[in-house]
Parts: structure tokens; sequence; C-alpha cells
């Protein structure tokens, strides 16, 4: 207890380079665990870039490319679906809703996405989160174009606005559907996910800006008092119309067992190639694919660390020189050379703590300030909780780390003690 109260007198003696150490140490311990509860926070969040979606089915490709052109807009298929076997399929028992998309436009650079209003109801990211509006509504007319919240603040769009679509992706486009302009009548809430750098028009509007005003008219007049799909009144044919085909389209189901029953048929599906993959299963294996980039942050996270405790160490070193008089004079008073040891290691050990709670500190500032930053901007929904077992364990693992650097200058003094004796020889 004694030598407890004498250590933290000897650390507020020298406050000036304990406190440049404390606050070294603590900058560490906030950067290893942010970047841990950040790292396994992104790998949720990447899992959750698409929520609440039992299957996405489209033409027969590799699961993470389907997965990346439907969802992340990376990419593109060759072959689309049939509107008649999304007809089909989507009317078979068990199926609780669907969302046809079709892509393959683009505005400046931006993804087009051809959809319905199911999209807005039924489409769910992160924890099942729904998609919510800044400004304006859902498309109810065939010009209605709804934007993503990162191509409405990037292109600097408000609502009413008016917007000419482009044939093709990327930003080389070869041809401008100037005839049929949308107007802005949406935008939404941020997500952190592909949906921010998005534009959503009808999915009937496809159709009208690449076969003209017959396919307007058919899509807008023909299908009034008819059934939509689940038994829906005619309220959303005439955004909807008759695509020949469409890129990909969403389910949900009743039950589990109805997604593998039906996964099962569709991957048999004999009028055509066709491919159903589980959303979730297949973040995973992209992730899986990402896993060095895992391995890197955490290896930074551990040089900082190190670095740290290295530069207390040559604090250590660098006072110990200038502390042999002060050694001198407790050993004048009965202190014994293995209590200098421990005084000495008590010292390193007290600082590493107090840098690890000071660092924990900064650690849960720097998550509520920073945490609507990364959902909006980087699609990281963060867990703002108490420490895991895990992160207690890292820093449970730097206390021992500070500890046995400190026996490095503890011996030296341990040795300094028996040398000098009751006084510094000179």
């Amino acid at each position: 207890m004694i030598l407890t109260k004498l250590a933290f007198k000897s650390l507020l003696n020298r406050r000036a380079s304990v406190v440049l150490t404390l606050f070294t140490i603590a900058v560490s311990v906030m950067l290893l665990l942010s970047i841990e509860r950040v790292r396994v926070d992104a790998k949720s969040s990447f899992s959750n870039t698409i929520s609440g979606t039992d299957l996405i089915v489209g033409a027969r490709t590799g699961d993470i490319q389907l997965l990346l052109s439907s969802v992340f807009r990376i990419g593109h298929t060759n072959n689309g679906v049939s509107w008649q076997s999304y007809k089909y399929i989507t009317s078979q028992r068990g199926v609780k809703w669907s969302i046809p998309i079709s892509l393959g436009d683009s505005h400046k650079g931006q993804a087009v996405l051809g959809t319905t209003p199911d999209y807005f109801t039924h489409y769910r990211f992160a924890k099942k989160q729904h998609l919510s509006f800044s400004a304006g509504n859902p498309f109810s007319t065939i010009h209605g174009v709804v934007l993503g919240s990162e191509v409405a603040t990037k292109l600097g769009y408000k609502l009413g606005d008016s917007i000419v679509i482009s044939h093709g992706m990327g930003n080389t486009s070869f041809h401008h559907h100037n005839d049929n302009p949308f107007e802005v009548v949406g935008i939404l809430n941020p997500t952190g996910t592909p949906v921010d750098k998005t534009l959503h028009i009808p999915l009937a509007a496809i159709d009208l800006i690449h076969s003209g005003n017959a396919s307007h008219n058919h899509g807008e007049h023909g299908e009034h008092g008819e059934h939509g799909e689940h038994g829906e009144h005619g309220e959303h044919n005439n955004l909807t119309g008759h695509p020949k085909q469409i890129t990909a389209f969403l389910m949900g189901f009743d039950s589990p067992l109805y997604t593998l029953q039906i996964r099962r048929n569709i991957n048999q599906y004999k009028p055509e190639a066709l491919l159903a993959i589980m959303p979730t299963v297949t973040l995973k294996d992209l992730w899986e694919m990402l896993a060095i980039v895992e391995k890197i942050l955490l290896l930074f996270s551990f040089v900082v660390v190190l670095i740290s405790l290295l530069g207390m160490l040559t604090t250590l070193l660098a006072n110990l020189n200038q502390r042999r008089r002060e050694l001198a004079i407790l050993r004048s008073v009965g202190a014994r050379p293995w209590q200098l040891f421990t005084l000495i290691s008590m010292e390193s050990l007290l600082t590493t703590f107090l840098g690890c709670v000071l660092g924990c500190a900064l650690f849960y500032a720097t998550l509520l300030l920073g945490a609507d930053y990364l959902q909006s901007h980087a699609g990281i929904s963060v867990n703002i909780a108490i420490l895991s077992r895990y992160e207690l364990t890292l820093i449970g693992a730097i206390m021992a780390a500070g500890f046995i650097i400190g026996l490095i200058p503890a011996t030296r003094a341990y040795f300094y003690s028996l040398s000098d004796g009751m006084s510094i020889k000179t």
C-alpha cells in the first residue's frame, strides 16, 4: 500500500513526461478498440447490406456475381429473367413478397434501378431497417424518380428537379433518353448502402424509355382493373407494366422451409437457367474473400500499441538515470533493492492502467461522435455497448505487456541501488 502511494506521488512529481506517456498509451488503446469494434461491426453491417431478403433470383451465373450485380451494382449479368418466369415463381405458395429490379441505365455515373413501389415497403438494410424519406414520397407516376441520399447530395438535386436517364452503366453513356425526363419526387435518408448511390424509377418507365410511348400507353392504360402480383389490385400496374425481362428479383417467404424448397425448385427450373441465392450466406462468403483486409487492420492496431509501449519504455529508461539520486535517498531511509524494483514496476503498471482507462473513455467518446457518420457514409452500424470479452482480453494483454516492459527499468533500478548503495559514487 505504501509503495502504491509512493508510486502515485512519484508519477505526480514527473507529471509532464507521465502525461505525455499516458496520452500516447490512451490514443493507442483508443485506436485498437476502435479498429476492433469497427472491424466487427463492419463485418456485421456488410452482412446486413441487404436484410430481411430470403432469396435473390437472377440468371444463372456465380453466387457472388449475382450478389454484386443486384445488390452492390458492381458488374452486370449477361442475361436476365423473363417476366413469365418471374410471375410464375412469385405466385408459388409461401411467397410473402417480391421485388423485381431492372438495371442497365445510369445518370451521370450513378445506377438507375427500375422497380415497383413494393421496393420501398419491403426492402431492408442493416438490422431490418426500413427505407425512409428525408423529402417527398415513393413514386406514384411513371415519370417519378426517387433518389438515394448520396445522389441528391453529390449532384445537388431537390424535389421537382428534372432528370434525364442515359442508357448504359457507368460514366460513359452513348444514348440519353431526352424525350422522357423524370421528376424528382422523393429523396431517401442515408443508409450507407448502395441504395444511397441509386436512382429508383418505376419498372414500367424502363419500357417507356427504351420502347417509346407505345409501352407507356400500354403500361399506363392497358392494365387498369386487373390484379397485380400476390392479389394486389391494379393501382400499381401502371408503374409495373409488362417488361419482357428483368435483371433479378428479391423474395421474402412466410417460412424458412419455403425458402429452401423454392430455392431448390428455382435452381432446377427447366424453362430457363436461373440461380437463387441466399444473400446472408453469399455475403458471408464474400467477406471471407476479404479476410486479408481484416488481418491488416488488426496488425496495424497492434503495431500502434507496441509503438506506444516502447515509447513508455524509452521514457522510463530516460528518467531512470536522472532518478539515481532519488533511489539512493530511498535506500538511505531503509528501502531495500527489491522494494525499489517493485516501485518502478508499479509505476509502469499504474501508467499503463491509467492509459487504458483514459483510452477507453476516448474510445466511447469517438464512438458517440462518429457513429452517425460511419452509418451514413460508410454503412457501418456501430454498436455502442460495453466492452466485449475479447476487447477486455486485449486491454488485459496491454496491461500485461506494460508490466513486462516495466520490468526492464525496474531491473536496472535494482542493480543501480546495489551499486550506488546509500549515495551515488562520483
